[in-house]
């Protein structure tokens, strides 16, 4: 048991090691342009992906409120059981993000996908839902990245065919973009408008970072 135990450390610290942390920082500043411009970030998955995005929207929701400033406007669309289990019901689980997102979605939001294996139809209705109303979409997935990597805007692989360790990683990449947006938006709060640099990159379909 030990030997699982320690495999399945030195496994993940190796898939971290050929990561580098300019993809993270490209994220996050979509997501701190999207708080300035006054959008919503509608973040969502399946499975332990929902988890990581009930979690990530938490953190976003409370972690940036500071002197009495505006926090993220941030939903996650898997925390409404009743609505997400209605539409499942009722009409087809394939569809029970997008109509969700229906509601909500503008052109100035930002939708996060996270998907292990980037095939989750849900996942991917709801990111041409987005995709259609003209809102940014950002993909977390893993090695392969599957259909989701064509689908959104930016897409961050975790180059492991691990689904514990592509989760593990997404947490980690989203508490990464967390803490630098907390740290950006107090400093913001204390000394002034201080503006997190967005990459000068160009939003196509399925760019991998």
């Amino acid at each position: 048991m030990y030997q699982d135990i320690d495999r399945y450390w030195h496994t993940l610290i190796d898939t971290m090691r050929t990561m580098t942390t300019d993809p993270i920082a490209r994220i996050a500043g979509e997501l701190h342009a999207c708080y300035e411009r006054g959008g919503t970030v509608f973040v969502l998955g399946n499975g332990g992906s929902a988890a990581t995005a009930s979690h990530f929207a938490c953190d976003l929701a409370k972690g940036t409120r500071a002197g009495g400033g505006p926090t993220f406007r941030v939903l996650s669309l898997t925390d409404n059981v009743p609505m997400l289990t209605a539409w499942a019901n009722d009409v087809d689980y394939d569809c029970a993000l997008a109509e969700q997102l229906a509601s909500f979605i503008r052109p100035e939001d930002l939708v996060v996908a996270i998907s292990a294996s980037g095939n989750s139809p849900n996942v991917l209705n709801a990111v041409e839902k987005a995709r259609a109303a003209g809102a940014v979409t950002v993909g977390l997935t893993g090695k392969g990245g599957g259909r989701l990597t064509n689908l959104v805007h930016l897409v961050l692989k975790v180059p492991s065919d691990s689904i514990e360790q592509v989760e593990d990683v997404h947490v980690i990449v989203t508490h990464s973009v967390f803490v630098a947006l907390r740290n950006r938006i107090h400093a913001q709060r204390t000394n002034g408008a201080l503006h997190m640099p967005v990459p000068a990159v160009e939003l196509v379909s399925g760019q991998v970072i």
